[in-house]
């Protein structure tokens, strides 16, 4: 049952029975044994809870800490697993691996999507399905695992999902960024850049839509709507590479079809 932050003054750590047990499952689906249940709640509590209570401990310090483990523990694993490779291209692969789309797909294959604690406002706006939240929860997590269980165990954990995309992205059958795609296409054809403008922007501020469009060679293509101007961006770019370059069904990982 998803969770939603209790309004006023209400505790959302508070571990009760059915949390726990919750949490324990949720342990065991991934492989991982927590010493500290308050250290994995902890961990699935999103910042929004702290401006609908007076509870102010969420998971924004394990983001930053489980950011830096994930970039480490993918860089070595591509730097021993890539020999050949040149730095320029370690760094691509990375990218992609450790993007907001393919993290988002990894966190809901998980299912954090459905333990992560919101406020009710982020709740209600559809927060629960956006990639940003759910990436910053698998950074989270990570981070968790880390102060659980140290460096070690941490490597093993990151490696069993990173591993999988590296290989994705080596077989061609990773997520594709497409304002990437459009950026190389207006380089190696038209020797410039493609142009994003921001259109309009409606809505409130916890149900924003933006709309955008983007110019090429004096082509405009769009504008198009997007719950985010990253997500805008990337719909105008994906219009206007498959109308210039003639690709109309790219492969792509699922996550290119989940919103932010």
């Amino acid at each position: 049952m998803p969770e939603i932050a209790p309004s006023g003054g209400g505790n959302p750590a508070e571990l009760t029975s059915e949390r726990k047990k919750a949490l324990t499952a949720f342990a065991k689906t991934l492989r991982f044994r927590f010493k500290s249940l308050e250290l994995l709640n902890l961990s699935l509590l999103h910042r929004s809870i702290s401006n609908e209570s007076t509870y102010k401990l969420n998971n924004e310090r394990l983001e930053f800490l489980g950011d830096a483990v994930l970039g480490i523990v993918t860089a070595d694993l591509l730097y021993r697993k890539l020999t050949d490779r040149p730095e320029g291209d370690l760094a691509r692969i990375k990218s992609v691996v450790v993007s907001e789309e393919v993290l988002a797909s990894i966190a809901r294959e998980l299912g954090i999507d459905k333990l992560i604690v919101l406020g009710r406002g982020e709740e209600l706006s559809g927060g629960r399905k956006k990639n940003t939240i759910l990436a910053d929860a698998l950074e989270t997590l990570i981070g968790a695992v880390y102060l659980d269980s140290g460096f070690k165990n941490a490597c093993t954990f990151v490696g069993r999902f990173i591993e999988v995309e590296i290989e994705r992205v080596l077989d061609n059958r990773h997520y594709q960024d497409y304002k990437s795609l459009l950026q190389e296409f207006c380089q190696k054809s038209y020797r410039s850049y493609p142009d994003y403008r921001l259109v309009n922007r409606t809505g409130p501020e916890h149900d924003r839509v933006f709309l955008v469009d983007v110019t090429v060679q004096g082509t405009t293509f769009g504008p198009v709507e997007g719950k985010s101007k990253k997500n805008a961006e990337r719909e105008a770019a994906r219009l206007a590479y498959e109308a210039l370059s003639g690709v109309e069904n790219a492969a792509l990982h699922p996550a290119n079809t989940v919103p932010d």
